[in-house]
């Protein structure tokens, strides 16, 4: 048994060692591994590190308006299958067993449409630096579409069957409250800050690839069927934010409309040499601000690579919420945080 845990702990050591193997291989070899860190959310990992490493080396400024919008429709997708993952998840946590099966029904489909893009269904590496790794298939703005005109009308459905149910609402209404201060205290971020009540999305505070484009609104929580901050409020974040995803996918198609022929890929990003230079950028992923700190020395290889996570982040305010709490409520308020435990441990 010991030498079992031995080689058990060097196995993981190695495994997330996700920002030192960032400063031993180039950008574009180190995409896949952002996959992994949040691995319900890869398209939206992806997307962080090629902006930084974009505007690190000023590539930034010629991607091609096809890959912004390709980006943005399939960073919101997989933004909707997270949230589909939450919510299902968290109504099985409670006790609720046909939310769970709805949400991943709804899940497929989004999944066959990056299956059907770029060939995987859970680590995409398909946003990569100097746009994405291939034209979207030529159907592919009429099947999401479709799948657009779906799957709305399904949000109605879930808020009926769950969002609503009086059992659910017991179990999660003034339970596990965050205050806007707390929140803020603790650098919380995504639907858990926006649940307290706090209205900042990185998407509208500080716009980056192409998201000044789009009308959307922040959802956040009001307090409807308990205090501002609540477990409910965290959860109905999630369901609201899954509209405006459709409403920003939807302008984002009309958009692709009008750049057919357009590269999606530019040849620099390969190639590049990174400046002995620094940035840091954050985009908001499904479970909040995740930003990537690149440091050059002129070379091809980072010299540094740091990654600030949403779950790390918001995983640490589970000591304060939780205490004086009955037992059966932990689950509630920690499904409510939506943690991936990939990207804590990364």
């Amino acid at each position: 048994m010991a030498r079992w845990c031995s080689s058990r702990s060097r196995t993981s050591a190695i495994s997330t060692a996700a920002e030192k193997i960032g400063e031993t291989v180039q950008p574009y070899q180190y995409v896949p591994y952002t996959d992994r860190m949040d691995y319900l959310a890869g398209m939206n990992n992806n997307l962080a590190f090629a902006l930084a490493i974009e505007k690190l080396t000023g590539l930034e400024t010629e991607i091609t308006a096809r890959a912004k919008y390709i980006r943005i429709i399939f960073s919101e997708l997989n933004r909707i299958a997270s949230h589909l993952v939450a919510i299902g998840t968290y109504g099985l946590d409670l006790g609720a067993f046909t939310p769970f099966l709805y949400c991943f029904r709804e899940r497929e489909y989004i999944l066959d449409m990056f299956e059907n893009t770029c060939g995987a269904r859970l680590t995409y590496s398909y946003i990569t630096v100097g746009g994405v790794t291939q034209d979207v298939p030529e159907n592919f703005i009429d099947v999401c579409t479709e799948f657009l005109d779906y799957f709305e009308p399904k949000i109605d459905e879930y808020n009926n069957l769950l969002s609503y149910n009086h059992i659910f609402v017991k179990r999660t209404a003034n339970v596990g409250v965050i205050t806007a201060a707390d929140a803020i205290e603790y650098a919380l971020s995504g639907p858990v800050l926006r649940g307290s009540g706090v209205a900042l999305d990185v998407r509208r505070a500080k716009p980056y690839g192409g998201y000044e484009e789009f009308e959307f609104d922040i959802p956040v929580g009001d307090g409807r069927k308990g205090q501002v901050g609540d477990c409910w409020d965290r959860y109905f974040v999630r369901m609201c934010e899954m509209e405006q995803s459709v409403r920003i996918i939807r302008q984002a198609l009309e958009k692709l409309r009008g750049t057919a022929g357009q590269e999606t890929l530019h040849k620099k990003g390969k190639t590049i040499k990174l400046p002995d230079d620094e940035v840091y950028l954050e985009i908001d992923n499904p479970r909040g601000h995740l930003g990537f700190f690149v440091k050059g020395d002129g070379g091809a290889i980072p010299a540094r690579v740091k990654a600030r996570g949403p779950s790390f982040c918001n995983l640490s305010v589970t000591e304060k919420v939780g205490k004086n709490v009955l037992l059966g409520d932990m689950a509630a308020i920690i499904g409510s945080i939506d943690v991936v435990m990939g990207e804590v441990d990364r």
